[in-house]
């Protein structure tokens, strides 16, 4: 079973992901992992955060000259902005006087975040506690598992890549005016895989049907508030007729004349290209403060500002490419097993031969 686990706080020292189940023999490059960092530090209405840190992936286990040896990878994304924090951003308590960002403590939670949620939850004063873990900088290090995760769908002829939805984002314009009025903005992201045999997921039990896993794995990104598969809330509108894939013969066997499922049907990949889609809401952190309430005080007040983007939809495009790569990475461990990358490859070719499939 592929696993993925993560920890790290924003401003803390770094981010680390431990990513298990991993077969021996797949050649990773390093240059492809902080490519994929570089995207998803790059679009228009990115915080000046994205120009001061320039992430890079480190490994610390798992992996010899490149390879992965079957156990356990370690990887780490260094926060290079904590030198600017390390007295308020100290794992132990801190020695000498309070110096640098994150001295005082936060009372005044943020409208859409999960500070208040968070500080009420885990009975904390201080919601720098919660803000930290919930802000969506850990997603750098779950971009460096998606890298791992995409060139092991390429051992099998999967490719997985997701963009902005220009009809659904802001342009250059928008961003420029959202800025200089201190607001943010959201937008739509979409992902498509290509290559997926059907046979991915199950319609046994609800955990295992592979539209949920991937609208799990979606909606756990930071600011996703919604998604649909296929056509998804567009079909509701629709009759039977319309709305369904109809499945032919011809040269390239049996398939589909559409894709309006967006490739999975009943829970199981059908052999069409996987298509999902995600909406962000605009980011929380205002320069112009909602109205919020001291924790502390009890007193009305002005919520937190702390440094954000105007928009990060291009930036969620590569995060939610990245867990739609591992979560189908998953699916393809379940389905092809294999302690080598070797065996999984064995077993993907005699699978495909056996049901009589081609991609498109």
């Amino acid at each position: 079973m592929l696993r993925l686990t993560t920890a790290g706080e924003s401003h803390g020292p770094a981010l680390v992901a431990i990513v298990t189940g991993l077969p021996a023999g797949l050649m990773l490059e390093r240059d492809a992992i902080d490519a994929d960092l570089r995207r998803r530090q790059q679009g228009y209405g990115r915080s000046p955060r994205q120009q001061l840190e320039h992430d890079e992936v480190e490994v610390l286990a798992g992996l010899r000259h490149g390879r992965t040896l079957g156990t356990p990878l370690a990887l780490v994304v260094r926060n290079r902005d904590h030198a600017n924090w390390a007295w308020g951003m100290s794992p132990w308590a801190p020695d000498g006087e309070p110096e640098g960002k994150g001295t005082k403590p936060v009372t005044l939670p943020r409208p859409g975040h999960a500070d208040f949620a968070g500080a009420q939850k885990f009975g904390l004063e201080d919601v720098r506690d919660a803000l930290e873990r919930a802000s969506a900088r850990q997603t750098a290090v779950a971009v460096a598992a998606g890298a791992v995760a995409k060139t092991l769908l390429g051992e099998v002829g999967i490719e997985v890549r997701g963009e902005a939805r220009p009809e659904a984002g802001a342009d250059e314009a928008e961003v420029d005016e959202a800025r200089a009025e201190l607001d943010t903005l959201g937008g739509v992201v979409e992902v498509r895989a290509e290559g997926v045999p059907p046979g991915f997921g199950s319609y046994a039990t609800n955990d295992e049907r592979l539209d949920a896993r991937l609208a799990s794995a979606l909606m756990g990104i930071q600011a996703v508030k919604g998604v649909e598969i296929g056509e998804g809330f567009e079909l509701a509108g629709l009759r039977g007729s319309e709305a369904h894939d109809e499945i032919v013969r011809d040269e390239r066997g049996v398939h589909r004349t559409t894709n309006r499922a967006g490739g999975i049907e009943g829970g199981v990949s059908n052999g069409e290209e996987i298509v999902v889609r995600a909406a962000m809401k605009p980011l929380p952190t205002l320069m112009q403060p909602l109205a919020s309430v001291d924790l502390e005080t009890g007193e009305p007040g002005e919520a937190l500002v702390e440094r954000s983007d105007v928009s990060a939809v291009e930036a969620l495009a590569v995060v939610a490419e990245a867990a739609v790569a591992f979560e189908l990475a998953r699916a393809a461990r379940e389905k092809f097993g294999g302690d080598a990358l070797g065996d999984l490859v064995a077993a993907h070719k005699a699978y495909v031969e056996r049901i009589d499939w081609q991609p498109r």
